[in-house]
């Protein structure tokens, strides 16, 4: 395995737990939340980011990787900056 889908697979596992914690949150301030939804959300949000590292791990071309790197740095900026 090359080494910089190492890199680029950590770095998308570090946001995407990021990730999973806001998205929780957002779902927990939600008027009429539930603990089970909140769990849901985070299983699934949880589900997508493994997903996405075991690709960016095993098949998905160079590009492809770094722009999904990008765009979970982003997303991350601007979650964190508004929130």
């Amino acid at each position: 395995m090359e080494t910089w889908r190492v890199i680029a697979g950590a770095l998308i596992g570090f946001g995407g737990v990021i990730l999973v914690l806001l998205a929780m949150a957002q779902t927990r301030d939600r008027k009429g939340a539930t603990n089970s939804t909140v769990a849901q959300t985070g299983a699934i949000s949880l589900t997508i980011i493994v997903l996405l590292c075991v690709l960016s791990l095993t098949v998905l071309p160079g590009p492809v990787v770094w722009g999904i790197v990008a765009l979970v740095g982003v997303v991350n900026a601007v979650l964190l900056l508004t929130s």
